[in-house]
């Protein structure tokens, strides 16, 4: 990569995170979306109308990533999960799970950088995105193994997602489980754990403590915690009938939760 590139990609990232706080600080102000009317019209999963759900083939790309996985289950991007183009994804993103667009935008520069496409014109397969060490990291919080025990990150390991969902201490106002922020950070921590002492060929540097970390509070942020609907989402990896009830969720959202989770 030339210098050029490289001071590029500085002023992009410095620039994305300064409009992440505006979105932040409007974020103390703006009104909160009911439950079901946050995904805006004209979008699939508007009016809590998702598109059909259908299993993938065995021929059909998936990943890590349950919130990609998804989509493709829906048919809201391509549902092979191949040739999907970063410029729609984010566009994708930001109206099916409300990411707010400093989020969406920054995830996919970096996937696209490290992938080595062009943003604006290539395309790619959920599959790639499991480049370990890349974004797909060891320890994962509620998706599988590390990669030294399995290869293939789009399988899930169900007792973690079991535990994570059992581990919930939280109540909504009707009495339904939630998981809260110090559920994740507990059970984050004891993976972290248990992950450095099975698996011979562990690494965590601190930006996937960060990445996971993310991941981690978008349930919290996202989903609201609740757990009825993170089973289906992180099991059967579909969307909830609601969909998303959340404000937009920005980085800085992320930061607050993750001064908990990087401790671990």
């Amino acid at each position: 990569m030339g210098f050029f590139s490289v001071l590029s990609h500085c002023f992009f990232d410095a620039g994305i995170m300064a409009w992440d706080v505006l979105l932040t600080v409007s974020n103390l102000v703006r009104r909160k979306y009911p439950i079901g009317d946050v995904t805006p019209e004209g979008h699939p999963g508007y009016g809590g109308h998702w598109p059909e759900f259908i299993p993938p083939q065995l021929t059909d790309s998936r990943c890590s990533c349950p919130a990609l996985n998804a989509m493709a289950n829906h048919g809201i991007i391509s549902r092979s999960g191949r040739g999907v183009s970063f410029v729609e994804l984010n566009n994708h993103i930001q109206a099916t799970y409300n990411f707010s667009p400093t989020f969406s935008s920054f995830a996919l520069h970096f996937l696209a950088r490290m992938l080595k496409r062009n943003f604006s014109e290539d395309t790619f397969d959920l599959e790639e995105i499991d480049l370990h060490d890349g974004i797909e990291h060891d320890a994962s919080l509620y998706v599988s193994l590390d990669a030294a025990l399995q290869p293939d990150q789009s399988i899930k390991h169900v007792p973690f997602i079991e535990e994570l969902l059992a581990a919930a201490t939280g109540k909504d106002r009707d009495g339904n489980d939630i998981i809260t922020t110090k559920d994740c950070s507990r059970i984050l921590g004891k993976r972290r754990a248990v992950a450095r002492a099975v698996n011979k060929e562990f690494s965590l540097s601190f930006s996937h403590k960060i990445f996971g970390s993310a991941n981690a509070s978008t349930l919290v942020t996202i989903f609201g915690g609740r757990v009825d609907d993170l089973r289906s989402f992180l099991l059967h990896e579909r969307i909830p009938e609601l969909g998303i009830t959340r404000p937009p969720t920005s980085w800085n959202d992320y930061y607050k939760l993750q001064q908990d989770y990087t401790e671990s």
